[in-house]
């Protein structure tokens, strides 16, 4: 399976430029994108709470092969970058980044994929000095709740009119949040499908490998 994954968080590229950066190096490398999985956030979130990220790491299964424009798409920190990647090592799992035109599997050198951190790391240090808001990143809205609800009624055909209805807004603040997150773009450029995985919410005790994976159930929900 082929995933194309996207991350729309605070100071990350906006989904529809994440998706134009994926889709130009799928064609390339002739890759077939099987499935497009998009994780939401209106705010920074340590890995181990993102919990739509870890049913779909729970989904993964060997040979599977991820592709993400940039490596901040899995996360904007090196630490929580290092815990992902070896995640997905662990799985026989291939990690392409797109805008770097490579990809990171058991075989690659660690030499290759230390300087991309490194990156990660000064990149997290230029925008820990930013004063404000970054440009491109988006603040929080009351639509954001229904932001899997909304992308699926305008893949279905409907009318903003229809889904401002079914919502019970004011169809010209839903028209401003649409137009905002670019979410139009997104499903006229969509792959396949735009979904969240049904993965089994179970964690497993084991040796750290994956940062879900030695979670306690009862820290769940807190």
């Amino acid at each position: 399976m082929v995933y194309a994954y996207l991350r729309q968080a605070p100071q990350s590229l906006l989904l529809s430029e994440q998706q134009k950066i994926i889709f130009t190096f799928a064609l390339t490398q002739m890759l077939q994108i099987d499935k497009e999985v998009i994780e939401y956030s209106a705010k920074h979130r340590f890995v181990e709470t993102r919990e739509e990220f870890e049913k779909f790491v729970h989904g993964l299964k060997k040979n599977d092969l991820i592709i993400v424009a940039t490596l901040s798409s899995l996360s904007n920190f090196a630490d929580e970058a290092v815990k992902i990647i070896t995640c997905f090592l662990s799985r026989n799992v291939t990690l392409y980044v797109a805008s770097l035109g490579m990809h990171i599997n058991e075989l690659t050198p660690i030499g290759d994929i230390l300087p991309l951190l490194n990156d990660l790391r000064e990149a997290q240090k230029a925008q820990s000095k930013y004063i404000g808001r970054p440009k491109g990143s988006k603040s929080y809205s009351k639509f954001d709740v229904s932001y899997t609800q909304i992308v699926n009624m305008l893949k279905n055909g409907q009318s903003v009119s229809a889904i401002a209805r079914a919502l019970q807004v004011s169809r010209t603040s839903l028209k401003d949040y649409i137009d905002s997150r670019g979410i139009k773009e997104i499903i006229n450029g969509s792959f396949v499908s735009i979904d969240k995985t049904q993965a089994s919410k179970q964690i497993h005790n084991k040796l750290i490998i994956c940062p879900f994976e030695n979670i306690n159930h009862n820290t769940k929900g807190k």
